[in-house]
Formats: C-alpha cells, structure tokens, sequence
C-alpha cells in the first residue's frame, strides 16, 4: 500500500546512485568499477565536521605617538598606557651606561666621536663619487693605449675633483657636527651633498658652453644657502652658536695659511671653501665644550669632597699641579 508521499520502492529508487544511467553503462560500471555499489543498503551520507573556532584577532599594537600619555615612553609598543606601570623605572641602555663610565671614558667617547666624524666623510665621499671610481677602474682595463700610458690622467682628476667636492660639501652641510643625531639624518646630508656637486658641475657647464657660443653667461642662485643671521640655524642639520668663531678670531699663524688659500679661489668656491674651514672650527670647538663641561664637574666633586673633609691622594696631587 502507498502512502500519499511515496511507496518505499519509490525512496530505494531515489537513493540509488546509477538510476539515470543508461542500462548498458549501468552494467559496465557494476562489472568494472572497484566499487561495489549496493543500490539496496547506500552508504551513509558522510557526517559534517565541525567547524574550528575561528582564532580571535590579536589585540592590534599601536604604534609610538608624539603626543603619549605621561609614563609611557617612545620605547613602548602601547602608547595607550597599557603596561604603564612595568615602564615606570624603565631608562635607555644608553643612558644606564654612560652612568657607569669613568669621566676618562667619557672624554675618550667624546674625542672617538670627532675622529669618527671625521674618518665617516672619507667614507662617504667614496660612496658619492662610486661613478668616477668606476670610470678609473675601466680605464685601466678597457681603455685604449693612450690613456693607459697616461695612467688614466684625465678620469684620475675627475674622481680626485669629486672627492675633495664632496668632502667640502659635507662639512659645509654639518656632517662633521658631534651631537648624536639619527641615521636618516647622515643620510640626508649625503644625499644633499651630492646633489649640490652635481648641480654644480651642471652650472660649469652651462657656463662653458655659453663661454664657447659666445653667448651671455647665465646666472644661477648659490649652491649653498646664505650665510644666517646670529641665532639662527647655521643649515637645517646642524644648530646655532650663539657665538660662532670666526676666521679672523683664530691666531695670526693658523689665520694665514687659511687666508692665502682663500684669496686663491673666486665665487662659489670660495664660499665653499671658507664654509667648509668654519665647520671645521665649529666641530673642534663642540669637542672643547663638552670637554669643558666634565672638567667642570671633576672640579666641582675635588671641591666638594673636600669641603667634607673626603679628600683623596689624588685630589692634592691635582691641587698641587693647578695651584690651588
């Protein structure tokens, strides 16, 4: 007997995988197929696995603000004041260490960072002039017989221009400057240096050509910006003096050697040369500066200590040699 929603034989013809086959094909697959198809008992339906719990988003790590909540440092990746409290006794390893130097350690960091400054712009001369290096080294495997017995005159005076350039642009810029600064600032100096010897020999250019055509000789702003006035910045990299030293505040023996190599250029050169000459001054004086100020706290620990009656061996030993 049916029911109103189907015989059974109805559901096993359903549930019967090959039934819109053609019979032939039907045959062919029950004989041939590895599987065995069971038209009367199919096999269950494979069960849903269930799904895994999507993970859960970390909690995003905000990035350092300027404008962070007191006691949370830079150094911190929540600038939300999450954590605040574990940042409370927190100080750079910079700072732990400089605590821990001798005042000899510290004035042999100071002069180490001069002598660095200094050995850096050779460096970094090179880097700006890899081209011209490049151009001497083809000539003397590339370069044709004459310029081989020349030993490669004319591409040796390009690379030896670009190196003096570029060291002069770089102490104008105030590479040469101790004060700690970030790298991207170096960086950027060198890039500006570059870019100046570059310019300048593109205004050589021009000039030379308009020299050869016998056209007027164009004008072009100054390749280095114009001296500042007091209390303001000498360049964008490096900060004012509030009073900067002069050539003419040196002594008469080292003012004229510098004198006579000024009065032997002309224009941006000299301009060039002469800026170069005072950031080599303002560096040495920045040096005896910081100097300046550790002798001063050595004085004032000697006096101190012996105000309170704490007075070393080596603290009369320096009273004697000052004087005091």
């Amino acid at each position: 007997m049916g029911w109103f929603w189907g015989s059974s034989d109805d559901a096993n013809k359903s549930q019967d995988a090959l039934r819109d086959l053609d019979p032939s094909l039907r045959d062919f697959l029950k004989k041939e197929s590895p599987i065995k198809y069971d038209t009367s008992n199919p096999p269950a339906a494979p069960q849903e696995r269930p799904q895994a719990p999507e993970p859960k988003a970390a909690a995003p790590i905000s990035k350092p603000d300027e404008n962070a909540p007191p006691g949370v440092p830079k150094a911190s990746l929540y600038q939300d004041g999450r954590y605040a409290h574990l940042w409370k006794t927190y100080r750079p390893q910079a700072e732990v260490e400089a605590e821990g130097k001798s005042d000899q350690e510290k004035m042999m960091d100071i002069l180490e960072g001069y002598q660095h400054r200094r050995a850096e712009i050779g460096r970094v001369a090179l880097e700006n002039c890899v081209m011209e290096q490049i151009e001497v080294s083809d000539c003397f495997t590339k370069g044709g017989w004459s310029a081989k017995t020349s030993m490669c005159r004319n591409e040796n005076r390009k690379f030896e221009r670009c190196y003096m350039m570029q060291a002069k642009f770089l102490k104008a810029l105030g590479y040469l400057s101790t004060y700690d600064r970030p790298a991207d600032v170096d960086e950027k100096i060198q890039m500006h240096a570059d870019t100046l010897y570059h310019r300048m020999l593109a205004q050589e250019k021009a000039i030379e050509e308009a020299k050869t055509e016998g056209r007027q000789i164009p004008a072009f702003p100054p390749l280095l910006s114009s001296r500042p006035k007091l209390g303001q910045p000498a360049n964008e990299y490096t900060p004012a003096r509030k009073n900067p030293i002069e050539i003419s505040d040196l002594r008469s023996k080292v003012q004229q050697p510098l004198n006579k190599k000024l009065d032997s250029l002309e224009g941006e050169q000299r301009e060039l040369e002469e800026r170069a000459i005072k950031a080599e001054i303002e560096a040495g004086t920045q040096v005896a500066e910081r100097l300046d100020v550790i002798h001063q706290q050595q004085d004032e620990a000697r006096q101190k200590r012996k105000e309170q009656g704490k007075e070393t061996l080596g603290d009369k030993v320096f009273s004697i040699f000052r004087g005091k």
